[in-house]
């Protein structure tokens, strides 16, 4: 009789382990990922980096069902200029103008929902909350997540609203007469992410 209990009891516990959801998070590997940015403006634009602090993605089954990131503000860089006038631009997009580095030194992105994509050039869209200078705003974008080996990838490209975070320093939205110092409200930004 007791050979049978643990007989019963030793198939349920590999039934069960059978069904169970294999969940893991793989942290981001802040080495190799990375999120480039273009600003434009009347007169052209500017581009660069900014690093990710830390971050980890949710693996559930072979696919990456959420996560979180955050991004080091004080390593906003740029790579058009030189010098002089790379240094004057980065000091102003810390500045209050822009991104308040000094009072925000981070910002951060959650995911909050992830639906695979029937488009050619996306496997998913991903949905979530984006904070910037203390300010959150829900954002979707598509992306090409993958999961290999235990490794997770993913990729987007996708611009921003600015002002949405109040960030409205040379913003034809908000102020006039501005001509050719007009800055565009819409920046760019293509993000790399994989797991160590």
């Amino acid at each position: 009789m007791k050979t049978k209990v643990l007989s019963i009891g030793l198939v349920a516990i590999i039934m069960a382990a059978a069904f169970t959801i294999l969940r893991k998070e793989v942290k981001v590997d802040t080495n190799s990922s990375q999120i480039a940015w273009v600003g434009e403006k009347v007169t052209g634009q500017h581009n660069g980096t900014v690093n990710i602090k830390e971050g980890a993605l949710e693996v559930e089954n072979g696919q990456v069902t959420g996560g979180s990131f955050v991004i080091d503000m004080n390593s906003i860089d740029v790579l058009d200029l030189e010098g002089e006038y790379k240094d004057k631009l980065m000091g102003h997009l810390r500045s209050d103008d822009f991104f308040s580095v000094e009072s925000h030194p981070t910002a951060k992105f959650v995911i909050t929902s992830i639906e695979k994509s029937e488009a050619t050039d996306a496997t998913h869209f991903l949905a979530g909350d984006l904070t910037i200078k203390g300010i959150t705003n829900k954002i979707t974008f598509p992306a090409n997540i993958t999961v290999k080996d235990g490794k997770a990838t993913a990729k987007a490209s996708f611009a921003l609203d600015r002002t949405k975070w109040e960030i409205r320093y040379g913003s034809g939205s908000f102020f006039d007469g501005l001509g050719d110092k007009m800055i565009y409200d819409d920046f760019k930004l293509s993000v790399n992410l994989s797991s160590l």
